[in-house]
Parts: C-alpha cells; sequence; structure tokens
C-alpha cells in the first residue's frame, strides 16, 4: 500500500471512529510504528486529525459529522454483537427510541423479529428499515436534515420526543469517558440525543470499544444519566472497571 493510500485508509478510519491509536494502526497495517506515526503527523500538518499521545483523533467541531458511508462496515461484526445484546432487552410490545446512527441501525436490524412495537426515531435509513417490518408502530421525528447521515435535527425533532414516554432508548455515541460522560463531536445532535434520554425509562448507549477513555467536543449526558453502556469485548479489563455494573459486554458473535 502507498503511503498516499495509507494515510487515506487511516483518515477513513479516524472519521469512521473518531479516534485511532498507532499500535493498532500498526498491527493492522502491517508498517512499523515510526511510519505510522508520520502518517499520523503529515495528517496533522494538514489539519485533518488532532495528533494525541499515541494516536490521533477526528477534528472537533459543530459542523463535523462523519459520512454514514463511511461508518457503516467498520467494526460491523461488533455493532451486530452489540445490537443483538441490546435488543434482547426488548420485549413485544415494548416502546423503542432509536438515535440515529450506525450502532442503532444494527439494532433496528435486531429487533426485526419482535412483535407489535412501537418505533421512534429521526434517522430516514432506519425509518425505512423498520417500515418493513410487518408489525409495527413507526414514528418519525420532523426536523431538517443532515443530509451525509440521514439524521433529522433541529426543534421540531426535539418537540416531537417531549410528546412521548417510551420504554427504551438506545443512543450511538461519539466518546464515553469515566468523568466526561457520553459525549458528541456534532453540537447539532446534542438537543435530541437529550430529549431521547428525557423520554425513555431506560437510556441505553450502544458503542463499540474503540470510543471508550475519549472525550468529543459535547456533553450529551453524565453516566449517572444513563441505564447502561452496551459495548463489545474488545473493551481492555482498565476501562472494563471504570463504568462498573452499568457496562455490558456483548460475546463475539
Amino acid at each position: 500500500m502507498s503511503a498516499t493510500a495509507r494515510r487515506r485508509e487511516i483518515f477513513h478510519r479516524i472519521l469512521a471512529d473518531g479516534y485511532v491509536d498507532a499500535k493498532t494502526l500498526s498491527a493492522d497495517l502491517g508498517v512499523d510504528a515510526s511510519t505510522i506515526r508520520r502518517d499520523l503527523d503529515s495528517l496533522a500538518r494538514e489539519g485533518k486529525v488532532e495528533r494525541t499521545h499515541g494516536g490521533a483523533r477526528a477534528v472537533e467541531g459543530a459542523g463535523h459529522e462523519v459520512p454514514y458511508a463511511l461508518k457503516k462496515d467498520v467494526r460491523r461484526e461488533e455493532k451486530a454483537a452489540i445490537a443483538a445484546v441490546a435488543a434482547a432487552m426488548v420485549s413485544d410490545g415494548d416502546s423503542v427510541v432509536l438515535d440515529s446512527g450506525s450502532t442503532t441501525y444494527e439494532v433496528a436490524v435486531a429487533l426485526r423479529h419482535k412483535a407489535s412495537l412501537t418505533i421512534l426515531t429521526n434517522d430516514l435509513r432506519i425509518a425505512k428499515y423498520v417500515a418493513a417490518f410487518p408489525d409495527v408502530r413507526l414514528l418519525v421525528s420532523g426536523g431538517e436534515l443532515l443530509g451525509s447521515v440521514y439524521t433529522l435535527v433541529g426543534d421540531h425533532a426535539v418537540q416531537f420526543l417531549s410528546d412521548y414516554s417510551a420504554d427504551w432508548a438506545f443512543l450511538g455515541a461519539d466518546a464515553v469517558h469515566p468523568t466526561a460522560g457520553i459525549t458528541n463531536t456534532n453540537t447539532l445532535e446534542i438537543p435530541i440525543k437529550r430529549a431521547m434520554i428525557r423520554s425513555a425509562e431506560k437510556a441505553i448507549v450502544v458503542t463499540d470499544h474503540s470510543k471508550f477513555g475519549e472525550r468529543a467536543l459535547a456533553r450529551v449526558a453524565t453516566l449517572d444519566e444513563i441505564t447502561s453502556i452496551v459495548t463489545d469485548d474488545g473493551l481492555d479489563e482498565e476501562h472494563r472497571a471504570a463504568y462498573g455494573d452499568r457496562l455490558v459486554i456483548a460475546p463475539k458473535s
């Protein structure tokens, strides 16, 4: 792989995951750590990423959002395992709020065999998928479209959620931190994520292990506001200990 292609791959991973560490990149791409450091330094000089100790993160900003096309195939096996555990929490007849995102889309897929669900979402892709369920009540928020991620945001979306009281809310996260809590890169999504938490009896964060120990620009919720966090078994023991009983580990599928 050429340096240009390798840096493009690294940049796409950072966009999709929010953060990468040099050691993982070195192993995945089959090059030594010094090469990865040079690649990350080059991307940082171009203003595409922000260097951190041992890796790099996405450049944060209110308008930054990762296109769904870049996210959908990243850690798909892990997302499917997370989704299976999340969907198992839901009973037939429950009402479920689904946040916009690639992991919550997998939750929607895992819910397809449940009966008589009411599903509320601000994600047009999720809405299109759920609309094909044979036995479902589907409610879709209004709002302004963030086109690359098929997400509806704004006052109309927030007001929509304030009119409902659901059993479950499943939310994605750009970062999960033991003191910063649940954070997100795109500030436009913060009000509706908070409204989702308020609208549900139980709020569950679904996110893969790469998001842990990181901070994004804007806080969605403290850990105390979240019922559980479901992640994959790639999370190391140090991070597992930091989140206590609220952490649920999805086994490999």
